[in-house]
């Protein structure tokens, strides 16, 4: 089974230098355009990802695709916390029909193709 992601705004969030929770928190809250009393925490990046009122404009009619990139370094330096990370944007997607994350691959700094 396929899930169309065609027609959703499309978010970046860009983790390129992220090498703690601090900064994930930070990224999302401003990739997210999220209010100043976002927690930044765990259990208020799952109750904003599953809470289309703080969703970008659009994003509520048309669904929300958060394209994750430039996350190895993270995942790297803190792989326990990365876990958790992909546990909680697993859950709001589990629990949110309209919300869809996707983790890019590739490292973002390199650019053409393989010689």
């Amino acid at each position: 089974m396929t899930e169309d992601l065609t027609g959703r705004l499309v978010v970046t969030l860009d983790l390129d230098g992220v090498t703690d929770k601090a900064g994930l928190m930070d990224r999302t809250a401003r990739a997210l355009t999220l209010p100043d009393w976002f927690g930044r925490n765990w259990d208020a990046l799952a109750d904003s990802l599953s809470d289309h009122t703080v969703w970008p404009d659009g994003a509520v009619e048309q669904g929300l695709l958060i394209v994750v990139r430039g996350w190895r370094s993270y995942a790297e330096a803190e792989p326990g916390e990365w876990r958790t990370a992909q546990e909680v944007f697993a859950e709001a997607v589990d629990r949110t029909p309209t919300l869809a994350v996707v983790l890019a691959l590739g490292d973002p700094r390199r650019l053409g193709g393989s010689s």
